[in-house]
């Protein structure tokens, strides 16, 4: 599983010109499932996305987790987290969990992040077109991986 994570000032998501989600100051995690992956790698992801300590302290130093900073979490499915360009230039997406495996799994984190975080979540809609709009505060991204646990 895979979660590239963006500290913003505002995110949203739209799907067909109509807005589905928004979110102020906070995080936009793209998650990524991977064929094989596991409540393991699920609960470890989570937790590691909730303690990311990416929001300023009162000293300006990154000390601070998204529910310190009182910010805000949109959730966005993301298959191609898991594309190979191994071979050519078109990239295969063979790693990716197929939806019957990959969906429990993302809704299971949507209510995880909903737990740890102690509010509600917003999400884009799995294998949805979706446009998704942000303002990368710092930027800050932070690429994580359960399988490389770094």
């Amino acid at each position: 599983m895979r979660a590239v994570v963006q500290r913003v000032s505002e995110a949203s998501v739209d799907i067909g010109g109509t807005r589905r989600a928004h979110i102020s100051t906070g995080m936009l995690v793209l998650l990524g499932i991977e064929v094989g992956d596991t409540e393991e790698d699920l609960e470890w992801i989570c937790g590691k996305v909730a303690r990311l300590r990416i929001f300023p302290d009162a000293e300006g130093v990154m000390n601070v987790d998204v529910a310190q900073a009182h910010g805000e979490l949109l959730l966005v499915s993301q298959f191609t987290l898991h594309a190979s360009t191994a071979k050519g230039n078109r990239p295969s997406y063979m790693r990716a969990a197929r939806p019957e495996e990959a969906v429990p799994l993302y809704l299971r984190a949507k209510q995880r992040f909903t737990e740890l975080l102690g509010r509600p979540v917003r999400t884009g809609e799995f294998g949805a077109d979706m446009q998704v709009a942000l303002v990368n505060n710092g930027p800050v991204t932070v690429i994580i991986d359960s399988k490389l646990r770094e």
